[in-house]
Order: structure tokens, then C-alpha cells, then sequence
């Protein structure tokens, strides 16, 4: 069964640009990567073992077509970036992505051969080792913006590292993603099917507290609450449209979103850098508890 919250998809037009951005914010990216399949990306690892990965299209050719009992991750991610930027996939922790994908079909979200592949990575030292990954995709209907996936490690030794997971912003790791759907309680069976966990209700909506972080559906007045922006369009379905990161010294990252003039809003106890400044997603921090 998928575990915690493993990392999220952010579709970027221009992959560069969107490093400079996040360095800004104070994240180390690892080195940009290709993948064997049309995408390339740059990553922000966490320490705690999840991951926001910047995702753009570097070569349209290479990109497989969608076939039944095939999920092509290039073609949804490049026809999402014809519509707008901004976070396309939630994935979650796996250690055994065959039993995901089997699961997810007997859920009725899909029935996809699971996928493995290989690509080089550059490691701090600066040399270049193969990481390898089996994904397990699950979809649902009623959502045509935003798809999941299951992600098995087959060589974290070369993936995880602890130079590239020491952040200038003091950022730990996710706490929490939302989809914000009209009727958030007819996604409690979603969340469920994907996390194996219970979802609970919550105000505006219903939450399933993952290993590894929250995954809420809420209505568009709770994110709206929540993120201190203006909910996304649903007219093709709900939309993963907030994330928050949990840092080490809220006030420091505040003086420093100050000092390089980067919008943002007070949610709550949350930072929230919003969707035209952070390429689609609304991108909050919050303070977590000191021992």
C-alpha cells in the first residue's frame, strides 16, 4: 500500500527560470535531469524524505502517446502545460508500486501496467550515477487536471542527499497538499483508496493524515481561507492547488521574502507566496513546533 506524501509535480514553462525563482526563496535544487520520456526536471529534496520536483517538457518528441493500459506521465504533463502551470500530480511513497497499481485498479482508478525507468543523476560531487524508479499511476473521472502516482525507489542511495536537502529558507519538509473540489465529501473515497488511510472530516472538507503529511479536499471557500487566494477555476474538475511547507523559523523567512520583494499573504499562521509568484501553485510555510 502507497505511504506518505513523496513528492509533487509542478509544471513550469521554462525550467530555468523557475530554479532562479526558488533559489531566491532559499531552496537548494538539485542539478536539472532528463528523463527518457520527453520531461526534464530539478528537484527540492526535503531531509524528510519528500520532494517538490520543477517539471517542464525538454523534448516533444520523445514523448509516448496515451494508450490503453498505458499512462504516459510526458503526454499529461505537456497537455497540462498547454492549459496552465501550476501542480499537475500528487505522488505518494512506495515500496512495492506492482501491489499499488493492482490496488488502484481494483479502485477503479485505472488499470495501468506500472512503469519503470532509468535516468543519470548528478551527484554533489559531480558525478553521475543511474537512479532508477517503478511508478504505479492511478486517475480519477472526475478530476482531468490532476492525476497520482505511486513511486518506488530502486536506488535512493544515489537519489537522497543530504547536500541537496540543506535549505538557506530552513524548509523541513510537506505538511500538507489540498484539492480543492466543489464537494470535497465525495472525495473521501479518493483519498482513502490512495493513502489506505481513513479521511476524516474536517471544516470544509475531509483530510487523510498520510505517514508523511495531510492530504486535504476542501471547498473553494475553505481554500480560499486556508491560502488567502482566490480559488482556482473547477470547470475541468477539482485541482491540486495548495501546498505548505514546514520551516524552522517562519519570521526568518518572512525578513527574507521582505528583502527580495516577494509577494505574499498572511493565511492564519501561514506565509503564503501566491499562484502568480509561484507558477501556478499556492505555496505556503508555516512554523512548526520547536521542542
Amino acid at each position: 500500500m502507497a505511504g506518505g506524501i513523496d513528492h509533487l509535480v509542478l509544471c513550469v514553462r521554462d525550467l530555468e527560470q523557475a530554479r532562479y525563482v526558488y533559489q531566491q526563496l532559499g531552496f537548494t535544487l538539485t542539478p536539472p535531469a532528463r528523463h527518457p520520456f520527453g520531461t526534464a526536471n530539478s528537484l527540492v529534496q526535503f531531509a524528510e524524505r519528500s520532494f517538490l520536483e520543477l517539471l517542464t517538457v525538454a523534448d516533444p518528441g520523445s514523448i509516448p502517446q496515451m494508450r490503453p493500459g498505458f499512462f504516459s506521465f510526458g503526454a499529461f504533463n505537456r497537455d497540462f502545460l498547454l492549459r496552465q502551470e501550476g501542480c499537475s500530480m500528487l505522488v505518494l511513497e512506495s515500496a512495492d508500486a506492482e501491489g499499488d497499481a493492482g490496488a488502484w485498479a481494483s479502485a477503479g482508478l485505472g488499470a495501468f501496467a506500472p512503469f519503470r525507468f532509468e535516468r543519470p543523476a548528478k551527484l554533489p560531487d559531480g558525478t553521475i550515477a543511474t537512479v532508477a524508479f517503478t511508478l504505479a499511476f492511478a486517475v480519477d473521472a472526475r478530476l482531468s487536471d490532476s492525476a497520482f502516482f505511486a513511486c518506488q525507489q530502486h536506488a535512493p542511495q544515489f537519489f537522497w542527499m543530504s547536500e541537496y536537502q540543506r535549505h538557506a529558507n530552513g524548509a523541513l519538509g510537506i505538511d500538507e497538499v489540498a484539492l480543492v473540489a466543489a464537494d470535497p465529501l465525495a472525495f473521501s473515497g479518493l483519498l482513502e483508496s490512495l493513502t489506505g488511510v481513513a479521511a476524516e472530516s474536517i471544516e470544509g472538507g475531509v483530510v487523510a493524515h498520510t505517514a508523511r503529511g495531510r492530504f486535504l479536499a476542501i471547498t473553494p471557500e475553505a481554500f480560499e481561507q486556508r491560502y488567502a487566494v482566490v480559488a482556482p477555476p473547477l470547470d475541468r474538475g477539482p485541482r491540486l492547488a495548495g501546498c505548505r511547507i514546514g520551516v524552522e523559523d517562519a519570521d526568518a523567512f518572512k525578513a527574507r521574502l521582505r528583502k527580495i520583494g516577494t509577494e505574499f499573504r498572511k493565511a492564519g499562521t501561514a506565509l503564503v507566496i501566491p499562484p502568480s509568484a509561484a507558477f501556478g501553485l499556492a505555496l505556503g510555510f508555516v512554523q512548526r513546533s520547536k521542542a
